[in-house]
């Protein structure tokens, strides 16, 4: 396959393994079935609907995830002491089918510090689709360390990701070698070889998890959810979605609306987005990202790049992408950095103003034929350890995605769009365009062509957008707003750069979003922040 990556709206997990080690729930083995694991539920294989709703939970330790899940070790005590505690939720395989195979879902939590005033469970998605829930959550837990003074703080492994039945497709050697290729062919030839690939990764998928393939997308996430607020005790479902945890958490609102409590949305993924527009928004997203980053870079005399201004410093860098396609530099161990994995590290970044100075250094030590350490931001970016293996991050992300959209882009479709995609960034808008083939074979036919998030008669919904978000353009906000429908969606505006808002640590937004799932005050909405 030499389609690129997805550009994975998960903001906390997609540059997260260059700074933090994340840990997970696994058993003792690798792979992605469901023998026994520890900490695994009381439900049987066959367990009727009935029972699945009764079904108790049985919490222990977490061991080491499983490379699924990111591989790493167990994760460390809370302040205080507080130790992370680990689950298996069965839940049906079809829910057509109540009563017929079921799987495993991995579940998380850190139990709230004041039980007498504990509210319940706040269930938290951290997007991608793709990412582990169990292996993010612990990572950035002491990050939501206020909401643990009246939540048990609980994360899922979704359907299709990581220890829940985790997508298979390639193989380590298979992603390593389908990185370093072309993801932007140029003639006739490449083309071919392009289309071949992407045939023969989709065969992987089907032939290594054919019988998930049907059942990974995010309506049956959002009854999964239903599912466990059911067995974790909660009347309502509070909860925390991020990036496409926002897309995940309006289905749900669509679906439950009188079973939504207190919930916020960060990061929006634009619900009236088709395919190809939401990958031309991201387009836009990641230039306007690119775009700050140079500006400052241009404005600051100890910037290591070359250029007196934003336009010369930009230049700069796609005279480097150019010549990484004619001729790739030395990268980390064996590999290479070629072009599409150089974008891929600029790309992952741009997620956060915080890893600005790395890619500044990385793009600086490329130009000296270095290309180590914008390799290790693309491997953050593609789920790759500095063992070599890869979780399931990309995997799932497709088979989400594909299960989800009905979108199906022939060649001939996919360069006609081009030329707008270039319009919209001229460094990312061949990645993205061509990105628009991932779904092109899939075996499974996708539900919609747009999500439906209207949620009548539900809870009001914190709904925040970043005016600098490069990877859920800051009109998502808005447009989730409306589809909520009227008295559901309160906006929040955070005046900031990088994916996501709370974890900014800009005070007014922390103050408001703590004050709603705390206390219950919801800010006015079009409060504006930052």
């Amino acid at each position: 396959m030499r389609t690129p990556p997805a550009l994975r709206s998960a903001a906390l997990a997609a540059t997260a393994t260059v700074l933090l080690p994340l840990a997970a729930c696994s058993d003792e083995g690798d792979g992605g079935g469901s023998s026994a694991p520890t900490g695994a539920s009381t439900a049987s294989p066959t367990a009727t609907a009935g029972d699945l709703a009764s079904q108790k939970l049985d919490w222990s330790r977490c061991p080491p995830p499983n490379a699924s899940q990111g591989g790493g070790e167990s994760p460390s005590p809370l302040p205080g002491g507080a130790v992370w505690e680990c689950a298996f939720m069965n839940v049906p395989l079809d829910y057509a089918k109540p009563d017929g195979r079921t799987i495993e879902l991995a579940l998380v939590r850190a139990k709230a510090k004041d039980q007498k005033r504990r509210i319940g469970s706040l269930v938290f998605n951290f997007g991608g689709p793709g990412a582990s829930g169990v292996a993010t959550l612990p990572a950035f837990g002491t990050e939501y360390d206020t909401l643990r003074t009246r939540y048990d703080l609980v994360s899922f492994d979704p359907r299709g990701v990581g220890r829940s039945e985790g997508v298979e497709c390639a193989d380590d050697a298979q992603l390593d070698a389908f990185y370093q290729e072309d993801s932007t062919p140029d003639d006739a030839a490449e083309e071919k070889e392009f289309v071949q690939g992407q045939k023969d990764y989709i065969a992987d998928c089907e032939d290594n998890s054919g019988d998930e393939l049907p059942f990974v997308g995010t309506t049956n996430a959002a009854r999964d959810m239903d599912l466990m607020r059911t067995v974790l005790g909660d009347d309502k479902l509070h909860y925390f979605g991020i990036s496409y945890g926002t897309e995940l958490g309006g289905v749900y609102a669509h679906l439950f609306p009188d079973k939504v409590g207190r919930a916020v949305f960060d990061a929006v993924v634009d619900p009236t987005k088709n395919a190809e527009q939401s990958a031309l928004g991201q387009a836009e997203g990641f230039q306007l990202a690119l775009d700050n980053f140079t500006k400052d870079c241009a404005e600051r005399d100890d910037c290591a790049l070359s250029g007196a201004t934003q336009q010369e410093v930009e230049q700069g860098i796609a005279d480097l992408l150019d010549a990484l396609e004619e001729q790739p530099i030395d990268g980390l161990g064996d590999r290479a950095l070629t072009q599409t994995l150089a974008t891929t590290g600029i790309a992952s970044a741009l997620y956060s103003k915080e890893t600005w100075p790395l890619l500044e250094q990385g793009l600086d030590e490329a130009g000296g034929k270095n290309g180590g350490l914008l390799l290790a931001l693309a491997d953050s970016l593609n789920g790759r350890s500095e063992d070599g293996r890869y979780d399931n991050s990309n995997a799932a992300n497709i088979a989400i995605n594909c299960a989800d959209s009905k979108e199906r882009f022939s060649l001939e479709r996919t360069k006609a769009a081009l030329p707008a995609f270039r319009k919209a960034s001229p460094l990312f808008g061949d990645y993205l365009g061509w990105g628009l083939m991932s779904c092109t074979g899939w075996p499974v036919a996708g539900a919609w062509q747009t999500p439906d998030v209207t949620a009548a008669g539900s809870a009001p919904i914190l709904v925040i957008g970043n005016t600098g978000d490069p990877a859920t353009p800051y009109a998502g906000a808005k447009a989730m707003v409306e589809k909520l429908g009227e008295g559901v969606g309160v906006e929040l505006t955070y005046k900031g750069e990088g994916h996501g808002a709370y974890n900014s640590k800009d005070a007014c937004v922390q103050r408001n979003v703590d004050g709603y799932l705390l206390d219950g005050k919801a800010p006015e909405s079009g409060t504006v922040c930052g």
